[in-house]
């Protein structure tokens, strides 16, 4: 299982509706993450440029991408950005492979 950071906008029909009915969107995040066969770790409502982040545990790069396009698609948000996370074994592990990978790249002329 693979851990990815999912931010959206709310759209401003979502927010007009949340304005005068306020809910509690995580049980939203956890239908969708469960429908790929994952699970939410934290949603939280944000200040920035997104107004809320997500964190779920999932199967493969395919069932974050289906998560994704099913909230886009959903008008719920305006904007989305997914982001695969690595966990600190994980980087570990990229950073030997990229130790290993390195000396095959060219040295920049100048150097």
């Amino acid at each position: 299982m693979a851990y990815y950071m999912f931010q959206g906008r709310f759209s401003a029909e979502t927010l007009k509706r949340l304005l005068s009915k306020p809910e509690n969107r995580s049980n939203a995040a956890a239908k969708i993450a469960k429908a790929n066969d994952g699970r939410l770790h934290r949603y939280f409502i944000s200040f920035g440029a997104y107004d809320f982040v997500s964190i779920l545990e999932l199967p493969h790069d395919d069932a974050a991408a289906s998560c994704a396009m099913a909230v886009a698609a959903s008008g719920v948000t305006t904007h989305m950005a997914t982001t695969r996370l690595l966990t600190p074994a994980e980087a570990i592990a990229s950073m030997a492979k990229a130790q290993s990978a390195a000396p095959s790249l060219p040295l920049p002329k100048d150097m």
